[in-house]
């Protein structure tokens, strides 16, 4: 197995991505971020990436070999959702202490903690990943995981992405490349047929696959492998006998999606399924691919009575909401996939796009936001939260779609906001997710509260009407009233 070193040189000298394409062979090779600062892993380790790309399959017993803490910040950070088994949320940990380390007990304990994880679980492999501390100290995770498959009987998955190498995008691709040197090609399924097909890159966030994937089987398209969300081990390692794929995360795995093409000769796309357009658009996509590698034709005709249907079911729905949205200014701090398909999505409604981030997206990425937006202005790399608080304070944007961690930026200038990023509670794929996402953009837009806390206080208040002072003499007068009254009124004491 080639060394940690030379597997991320591999993944940044990435040919199929097109940054890298405008490169010479030496930039090429300087990778695509830049080291992460000890302690300032605030946007996410190689670790944290890998562990997000892989814990979605849900019947593997994924096994962090680290100190307490590396599982304890990671875990279930993600909406990922699974139709069937529970094991993936089972947190793992070999919980290395510091008498561990000093005493060289780290490989030992890794093999005992395998142990016992397949004895009292019995799962169908086990993903061992590899963090700072066991990879400082030299921990071989890749011996003993030979070793512990050898002994065992079952799948043990080397994760070889400790959070110092770098980004967490970097460790999606790390994950990408554990998942073809261990895990695709290893299983052989009996049931291959000429509708087959992959989706890499997505996730599952709130269960939105879910929409999309009774489309697919109306067409007769079975996914053999999503990739990561909601899948299973024997479909990722029987992936490689798919006929076509789709990327829906370049950024996250455009490494596993080229090297299955070249592999096996699995063709793919880059698509969406965000927004109704872009959902038919994906959909005709894989039915052109499936024909291509020897399908029947009719699967096109099929594929379009399919749209049809659909798309008159959810402009019907969404005519509701044009009358109420229609002109409203939305601004976008995402990034990825979501920078350009979520603006296509909103756009088909009538939906202003003040502005939304790529610093996470690909070159293809920013061409699309270019044709769709026709004005660059409306693309930023970053915005310091200072101006994004600035930007929403002054009411040029009625709503700001983003994920947590600016939420209370928006809420500090009382502006609307909505979760679209991974902890989100809602689906937002496929034709009832954009209905269901235009819904959510209403709610947030029209509720009544934001009326209430753009009023004043109170006490801020200037009264409308300023009472009079009374006159000099008035207030004599009524001094001499009120001590005429408490001399009668003590006298009458006085006499009882």
């Amino acid at each position: 197995m080639p060394s940690l070193t030379a597997k991320i040189q591999d993944v940044f000298n990435e040919p199929a991505c097109e940054k890298n394409r405008s490169k010479d062979s030496k930039t090429r090779k300087s990778g695509c971020s830049k080291p992460l600062t000890p302690g300032a892993a605030a946007g996410g380790c190689a670790f944290d990436g890998a562990k997000i790309v892989l814990q979605p399959i849900t019947d593997v017993a994924h096994l962090i070999h680290a100190p307490l803490a590396c599982e304890g910040n990671s875990w279930d950070n993600r909406g990922t959702a699974s139709s069937g088994p529970t094991l993936w949320r089972t947190s793992f940990t070999t919980d290395l202490t510091e008498l561990d380390v000093v005493m060289g007990q780290g490989e030992r304990k890794l093999f005992k903690a395998i142990r016992e994880i397949k004895e009292a679980y019995a799962p169908p492999a086990i993903f061992v990943y590899s963090t700072c501390v066991t990879a400082l100290i030299g921990d071989d995770i890749e011996a003993v995981c030979k070793h512990a498959a050898e002994k065992f009987g079952l799948p043990v998955v080397p994760v070889n992405a400790p959070g110092f190498v770098g980004s967490k995008n970097l460790g999606n691709k790390l994950a990408g490349e554990a998942l073809l040197d261990h895990v695709i090609g290893t299983v052989e399924p009996d049931d291959a047929g000429p509708y087959d097909i992959n989706i890499l890159g997505e996730f599952n966030l709130s269960g939105e696959f879910w929409l999309v994937k009774p489309l697919l089987d109306r067409l007769g398209i079975r996914v053999r492998a999503c990739i990561p969300g909601d899948a299973r081990y024997r479909d990722v390692a029987s992936a490689h006998r798919a006929r076509a794929s789709m990327l829906v995360c370049s950024t996250a795995l455009i490494n596993l999606a080229r090297q299955m093409e070249e592999r096996w000769d699995i063709p793919f796309f880059e698509g969406s399924f965000y927004g109704i357009t872009d959902t038919s658009e994906a959909l005709r996509q894989i039915a052109k691919l499936l024909v291509a590698k020897g399908a029947n034709s009719e699967i096109l005709e099929r594929t379009e009575a399919l749209i049809e249907e659909e798309e008159a079911i959810a402009w019907q729905k969404l005519a509701a909401y044009r009358p109420r949205l229609e002109g409203k200014r939305v601004l976008l701090n995402t990034g990825g996939v979501k920078s350009w398909s979520v603006v296509h999505a909103l756009m088909e409604i009538g939906v202003e796009i003040v502005g939304t981030s790529v610093k996470k997206s690909t070159v293809e990425d920013k061409e699309r936001i270019k044709q769709i937006l026709k004005d660059e202005n409306h693309m930023f790399e970053s915005m310091a939260p200072r101006e994004l608080y600035n930007m929403l304070a002054d009411h040029k944007a009625d709503i700001m779609l983003s994920g947590g961690r600016t939420q209370f930026i928006a809420l500090k200038a009382k502006t609307p906001w909505l979760d679209i990023n991974q902890e989100r509670h809602h689906p937002y794929a496929g034709y009832d997710g954009m209905v269901e996402l235009v819904r959510q953009i209403d709610l947030a837009i029209h509720n009544p509260i934001w009326s209430e806390v753009r009023e004043s206080a109170p006490w801020e208040r200037q009264p409308d009407v300023k009472e009079e002072l009374p006159s000099m003499q008035g207030e004599t007068e009524t001094v001499y009233a009120f001590q005429k009254f408490v001399g009668t009124t003590a006298g009458s004491f006085g006499k009882c």
